[in-house]
């Protein structure tokens, strides 16, 4: 234990002063060119530890990747896009896309919807209730993925008829009458992805809230004023003030909720590890590098979640610049 700490203390002691030390003699290095030159070229120069490390360790990897996606499994010959055709050939995997679909459909969607119905609610509470009650709702945000999968098997167990049952949804339905239900291997269709979706619900509704909730009251007093002395009703005035006023916020939430469904492996792997039919393609990434050894397979996967996700961060990239524009 003594040597870990001494290797983290060394390791941060080394890492930020090496890169005082980097810095510096940058520093010094420009200060031999010319003045004029040296106020164009500084800042290129300070920029280009953080270009070498992006270039090493996500431009390397990308173009590493989107090679290794065309090689057989052990990355010995090229197949051209034969794993691409039997990645989607096959139907474990197209069911593992629709159920990845799904997520991308309902969990931002819902996370948005809570998030802006809790920060209107709340916004109306008394200071300190207010503060209280987003901590609370917050909080799960604060949790580790594979915590709140821990959590949330207490709420999802069912032990057998008879027995005490632990988990919250069984005792609420055995005290009323029913069965123990195995809520996480149930044979309708993707009612158990919808269960996984309810936790990261969960854990993004706090964070969708503090966001829309400072939007919402920077919205101006004057025209909410004015609207109600028009006689328009608080339902009229949230959908055709307030929303159109946040529509740049709940965009940046949406897109922020989107890029981490898209990643999402820890509450599958802990709750159902991709079984009863709630496989997602973070996991199905996982099954193929580490579990079945097809570094083909993997690499496929990995390249077909980056081809999703370009457009959605060109897109947020763009909304930011458009925010950024109208300060």
């Amino acid at each position: 234990m003594t040597i870990k700490i001494i290797n983290s203390l060394l390791a941060v002691v080394y890492g930020v002063g090496g890169a005082i030390v980097l810095y510096w003699l940058l520093n010094k290095l420009t200060d031999l060119f010319p003045r004029r030159t040296h106020e164009r070229v500084k800042p290129y120069v300070f920029i280009l530890p953080a270009f070498a490390a992006i270039s090493i360790y996500l431009l390397y990897p990308f173009v590493q990747t989107v090679v290794l996606s065309f090689a057989n499994r052990d990355s010995t010959a090229w197949v051209g896009f034969d794993n691409y055709t039997s990645l989607l050939g096959n139907q474990a995997f197209r069911g593992t896309l629709f159920n990845t679909l799904l997520w991308i459909l309902i969990v931002p969607a819902l996370s948005i919807v809570l998030g802006l119905l809790i920060a209107t609610l709340t916004d109306r509470l008394r200071p300190g209730g207010e503060k209280f009650t987003k901590t609370i709702i917050f909080l799960p945000l604060a949790i580790s993925a594979v915590g709140a999968g821990a959590i949330w098997r207490f709420v999802y167990t069912a032990r057998p008829p008879g027995q005490e049952q632990i988990g919250l949804l069984n005792a609420v339905w055995t005290r009323l009458g029913g069965e123990p239900v195995a809520w996480l291997s149930l044979s309708t269709a993707h009612l158990n992805s919808l269960l996984l979706m309810a936790i990261l619900v969960w854990t993004q509704a706090g964070f969708a809230m503090v966001l829309l909730s400072a939007a919402i009251k920077g919205v101006p007093g004057d025209t909410l004023e004015a609207a109600r002395i028009d006689g328009a009703a608080e339902g009229r005035i949230f959908f055709a003030i307030i929303v159109p006023q946040i529509r740049t916020t709940i965009i940046t939430v949406f897109i922020t909720v989107l890029i981490g469904v898209l990643k999402t492996f820890d509450i599958v792997y802990v709750m159902t590890n991709g079984n009863f039919n709630t496989n997602v393609i973070a996991l199905s990434y996982y099954q193929q590098a580490f579990v079945n050894r097809n570094a083909g397979f993997a690499a496929a996967i990995v390249v077909m979640l980056m081809v999703v996700m370009v457009p959605i961060m060109t897109y947020q990239v763009r909304q930011f610049r458009a925010q950024e524009a109208t300060r």
